[in-house]
């Protein structure tokens, strides 16, 4: 659901460096909100601090989020904490590899590039698709 920024309360985090808000604003305005934030029924800020800051630097005046429903016995510090330890990032090898496929997806070779225009030519010629 969408939640206007100006209602979301955030109190203290855990975070205290936000690192390159710049360039989570920019992968944001590119392929828009990939995750929601998470926030309280009464519309605390639990988790997703540096998407929040990302969205208002952009001029946003909506953000996509859930409300979390948290269990008896959690607090929404735990949940704060889980959900930036329970991340993973990429290890070098894989960031290598997603890039050579990216690359790979932009820049076809000469055979996937005439088996491409092949395969159109059959559909237009037999009006498949």
């Amino acid at each position: 659901m969408q939640v206007p920024i100006k209602d979301i309360v955030v109190k203290k985090r855990v975070r205290q460096d936000m690192g390159d808000i710049g360039a989570l604003a920019e992968s944001l305005k590119k392929f828009g909100q990939i995750s929601p934030i998470v926030i309280s029924k009464k519309n605390v800020l639990i988790a997703g601090g540096r998407r929040l800051e990302a969205a208002k630097s952009l001029g946003w005046r909506n953000i996509g989020a859930v409300i979390a429903d948290i269990p008896e016995g959690l607090s929404p510090l735990e949940y704060e904490a889980e959900e930036n330890l329970q991340r993973r990032n990429f290890s070098p090898e894989e960031s290598a590899e997603a890039a050579r496929r990216i690359f790979r997806q932009r820049n076809p070779g000469p055979f996937r590039r005439f088996f491409r225009w092949l395969a159109g030519l059959f559909k237009k010629l037999f009006r498949i698709g």
